[in-house]
């Protein structure tokens, strides 16, 4: 068969080829015989003048170019035929049709099955969309800022969200105040200071990368009570900086240097900034709204005293041992550099004296931490601290507009996480979440177990229903009291139930991409993928868990808290 279909083949070739010689042939015969004519005729009538020998000399040429002419299509058509069956089929430039498939799948899959009894049918719709858009964002069919306009454009035509409600979100402070650090990062690396810092400090703590980390870990745990907003701390302050120090290793997002060094230091500083927003009242923006609740729900007011003591003791272990944890799950390549100290020193030698632009760029970065620390008294808010400093390094030229524009992770963070805040927060108004907790209350208090158990479990459900929030102030607003409701109703001492309830609002941001201002900055800066991200959040998270629990057991209990 294959043999008969062989011999077809080259059959059709050889009858292509005689047809195509065939018609050249027969154009060439034609050129010959009016070329002929016209001589004979030039020769038959010589005796009527110069002016007709020249006419019929003329018209003989244009017959010939016009032969050759029709001559070179043919030819160029058979090229561009021949061409066009080589070339191959065109690539696909548009989304990955299987991860969009399984969004939309998981997305239609929850849309078709009846809500359950109590659950609005638009809470059910939207959660949907929630989660048909988590699962784009997981699978990534198109980037992540694309996944989210797409999901926020489903809800509008299938008239689940307004406008108003959808974009409802790009008017809150968090996305902005991210996309604003964003732009003050792109100032600290192109001045340079940046990598004079980056350079100071590795020739300080240089010769490891653990030490490198150490130092980072700590530094914000200082300024963690100063400081109440972690994406402030995260995106204004440490991201730029680790951007730096990543760059003076070697160590750079996007040309395959990622796990040398700034894998391992920037997911490792983005969990540590959950920890030092756990153990401070004044370390998160959303932690004095659990301190409110609780005062509410238990006519108890948490000091900041009672909260950092509380927090002191699980909080400084895990500070010590978790970046020794991700050390052997997730470890740099470049662990040990004894050279570095050394380069570093006369790196900082060749910089010289810092520049104008430099100084420009370090009083704007010490005006806005000063406004993020102080600006509150003066009501002046994390974003405006942060315009303030944008707007001095606008004005004196050392960042453009230019270049904020061209800053694309910003804008696709700003997209993406203002677009899940929006559905998380209408899952809320919704009722979906008040629905959630009644289930849990109801399940829970039935068990009749005594008080230790039954706590244990509702904290680990409150825990990993973060999942569900883009936002730890939601999450608290929506859950927090409910769930404090049914601790103390089933045993639990009041102030550690409402302690813990808080404490852990901060931790369980550990465990994706959104659900804590510092993670959307850290995982922009594109060292670590996202099903990497979402694998090492879920294990840390275990590990926070079996490492809370039992240590606030007993150092709560020497405390005097129960």
């Amino acid at each position: 068969m294959a043999s008969t279909l062989s011999t077809s083949a080259r059959g059709l070739a050889v009858v292509s080829k005689v047809k195509s010689q065939n018609k050249a042939n027969s154009t060439n015969s034609v050129v010959r015989t009016q070329a002929k004519a016209v001589k004979a005729c030039s020769s038959k009538h010589v005796a009527f003048g110069g002016s007709h020998k020249r006419a019929l000399t003329e018209r003989a040429s244009s017959i010939k170019a016009s032969s050759h002419k029709r001559l070179a299509v043919h030819c160029n058509s058979a090229v561009v035929q021949a061409a066009a069956a080589a070339e191959p089929p065109a690539e696909w430039k548009g989304a990955n049709l299987k991860s969009l498939g399984i969004s939309v799948a998981c997305g239609a899959l929850i849309w078709f099955i009846p809500p359950p009894a109590g659950v609005e049918i638009m809470a059910w719709k939207l959660l949907a969309i929630f989660v048909a858009t988590i699962v784009g964002i997981i699978t990534q069919p198109v980037p992540l800022g694309a996944v989210a306009m797409i999901g926020l454009g489903a809800a509008m035509v299938l008239k689940v969200l307004p406008f108003t409600a959808a974009f409802s979100a790009f008017a809150t402070e968090i996305p902005w105040l991210i996309a604003v650090a964003f732009f003050l990062a792109r100032g600290f690396i192109k001045t340079g200071l940046g990598n004079r810092i980056a350079y100071m400090i590795v020739s300080a703590f240089g010769s490891t990368t653990l030490g490198l980390t150490y130092s980072l870990v700590f530094a914000e745990a200082l300024l963690a009570p100063a400081i109440p907003s972690v994406a402030a701390r995260a995106g204004g302050i440490f991201l730029p900086l680790c951007k730096a120090l990543c760059g003076a290793c070697g160590s750079n997002a996007g040309d395959g240097t990622e796990r040398k060094m700034g894998s391992y230091l920037m997911f490792t500083m983005f969990q540590m900034s959950t920890i030092s927003s756990s153990m401070f009242i004044t370390a998160m923006a959303a932690n004095p709204l659990s301190v409110n609740l609780a005062a509410a729900a238990i006519g108890q007011t948490i000091s900041w005293g009672q909260w950092a003591l509380a927090a002191s003791v699980p909080g400084f272990l895990t500070l010590l041992l978790a970046p020794l944890v991700l050390y052997i799950l997730y470890p740099p390549e470049q662990k040990e550099s004894p050279e570095a100290p050394k380069k570093a020193k006369e790196e900082l030698a060749k910089l010289g004296p810092m520049t104008t632009d430099e100084k420009i760029m370090g009083g704007a970065l010490l005006v806005t931490v000063f406004l993020w620390i102080a600006g509150g008294s003066f009501g002046i808010g994390s974003v405006a601290a942060a315009l303030v400093g944008l707007t001095i390094l606008l004005v004196t030229g050392v960042v453009t507009w230019k270049e904020c524009l061209a800053e694309g992770p910003a804008w696709d963070t700003l997209t993406w996480f203002a677009a899940l805040i929006a559905m998380a927060a209408y899952l809320n108004k919704y009722g979906l979440i008040k629905w959630f907790s009644g289930q849990v209350v109801n399940v829970v208090g039935g068990l009749g177990l005594a008080w230790q158990p039954a706590f244990l479990i509702a904290l680990v459900i409150y825990f990993y229903a973060h999942y569900m929030f883009a936002s730890g102030a939601a999450h608290i607003g929506a859950m927090y009291t409910a769930f404090l409701s049914v601790a103390v109703a089933c045993g639990s001492p009041p102030l550690v139930a409402a302690l813990a309830l808080g404490i852990m609002s901060n931790i369980m941001g550990c465990t994706t991409h959104y659900g804590i201002g510092s993670a959307p900055p850290y995982f922009g800066a594109g060292y670590v993928d996202l099903p990497k991200w979402w694998t090492l959040g879920g294990i840390m998270s275990a590990f926070y868990l079996a490492l809370w629990i039992p240590v606030c057991s007993v150092w709560w209990k020497v405390i005097g808290l129960y």
